[in-house]
């Protein structure tokens, strides 16, 4: 549970953002039918439950910024106690215990949602809400201001002007809480814990989707909610294919296994990339290409540090790249105009990392007027440079159908950085004697 100094705080500082008489409408998620009459499992939308921490659906929160002589006001709609509604469908938190929670200033049935949003609304200038966002709620809010409209007889007004609420709560959110961090570092150190099983368990013959269930085990057994994106088990050449999720082929001895999963641990993300041998030990071509991936990614770590920012840090990571796949003879001609050429992007095709925090690929702007956003303390970002050979490519024979990505979450501190996800071996020493253990306790 969140705490509600946590919530409030939040709420607040959102608040103080927003012009003056101005409401902000926050809605929550709801159910998405899976088949017939069931549902997917239910995930609360990420802005909602960075304000309220309540997960339930359909509810709406409505922010109020000072008005005259009024004091800023939160107002939540949560659905109504319903004795019949709950033997089937589970226990509802009502509004008394959903206040408490969430630590709001009022808490109204949705049964009363159309009536009270009018009364919301009424004498507002601006409307903040998340823009290009048509979710359930749009035609309770479509009504609202219907009703306002024609009720300026009656001398009632609603909002004139309706401003996207994203970029100021996406921007907030960019800038983790001690809170947050906290949470990170718990949601990394089960992601962590997770693949150390994994390279403990993996040995030939077993499939893919058996290393995935360890996975997913291991997130269970230590309190996250379960994976917070589709976990990647890719192995042999399987680990060419960015977003494969299949995880259905078997372990073949000498290949290699890429794995990339994370928990997601009251609502926050951990993302960590490995890649390893099926085997416990790395063949000499795929050493020499694994430690290019880990010493670019060490020269991208080595930028990150308050005022830097990500396109600095790929520059770094691309030249150790680039020059590796040169002295490897998988590209040909001089380090920099190839970089200048981008001729490494068929073996290294996407970016170096991403925001991560409520969402894998988290929210929050990368640019600033038009430039490169330098990085701040307490944001949260994950490396992940790869490089990726096609069975096809033209290049020695020893390195085709071989894919890598090593991958970290890292917190921006006043000095520097910490790497939230170290506990998981990437070196090749490190790798082979943790899958050469005889210990099964899938602990690092």
């Amino acid at each position: 549970m969140i705490p509600v100094a946590e919530l409030k705080a939040r709420r607040t500082q959102l608040v103080q953002n927003v012009v003056a008489n101005s409401v902000a409408i926050i809605p929550a998620a709801s159910e998405v039918v899976r088949s017939n009459d069931t549902h997917y499992a239910f995930r609360q939308h990420s802005d909602y439950w960075y304000c309220t921490g309540i997960n339930e659906p359909d509810d709406v929160l409505v922010l109020l910024a000072a008005q005259d002589d009024m004091p800023e006001q939160s107002v939540l709609f949560v659905l109504p106690r319903d004795a019949q509604a709950e033997i089937w469908h589970g226990r509802r938190l009502g509004c008394e215990t959903a206040k408490d929670m969430a630590g709001v200033d009022r808490c109204e049935s949705t049964d009363n949602l159309e009536q009270v949003l009018i009364e919301l609304l009424d004498g507002r200038t601006d409307l903040y809400i998340a823009q290009g966002d048509d979710s359930w709620f749009s035609p309770y809010l479509e009504q609202a201001l219907s009703e306002l409209r024609g009720g300026k007889r009656q001398g009632m007004q609603g909002p004139q002007r309706v401003h996207d609420l994203n970029p100021l709560l996406h921007n907030q959110r960019l800038i983790k809480s001690p809170y947050e961090q906290e949470t990170l570092r718990q949601a990394c150190k089960i992601s962590a814990d997770a693949h150390c099983r994994a390279m403990q368990f993996t040995q030939a013959g077993r499939y893919e989707y058996q290393v995935a269930a360890e996975i997913h085990h291991e997130f269970a057994m230590r309190g996250a909610s379960g994976p917070a994106y589709g976990t990647i088990c890719g192995s042999g050449e399987n680990a060419c294919i960015l977003h494969y999720t299949t995880n259905s082929s078997q372990l073949q001895q000498g290949d290699l296994l890429l794995i990339d999963a994370g928990a997601e641990y009251l609502g926050y993300a951990g993302d960590i990339t490995r890649t390893f041998p099926v085997s416990g030990r790395f063949t000499e071509p795929q050493r020499k290409l694994y430690e290019i991936v880990l010493n670019a990614q060490e020269a991208a770590l080595a930028v990150l540090k308050p005022g830097a920012t990500m396109p600095q840090a790929y520059r770094a990571c691309a030249q150790v790249l680039v020059a590796g796949l040169v002295e490897l003879g998988i590209l040909v001609g001089e380090v920099n105009t190839l970089i200048k050429e981008l001729a490494f992007r068929p073996y290294f095709m996407h970016g170096l990392g991403h925001w991560l925090g409520l969402d894998v690929h988290d929210m929050g702007d990368y640019q600033v007027d038009g430039k490169p956003r330098p990085l701040e303390p307490g944001m949260v970002l994950t490396v992940e440079p790869g490089i990726y050979i096609p069975c096809d490519a033209d290049c020695p024979a020893a390195y085709r159908g071989i894919g890598i990505r090593i991958e970290d979450d890292i917190l921006i501190t006043e000095h520097g950085y910490e790497n939230l996800t170290a506990t998981v071996p990437k070196t090749v020493e490190g790798i082979e004697a943790l899958m050469n253990e005889t210990s099964q306790s899938g602990v690092c």
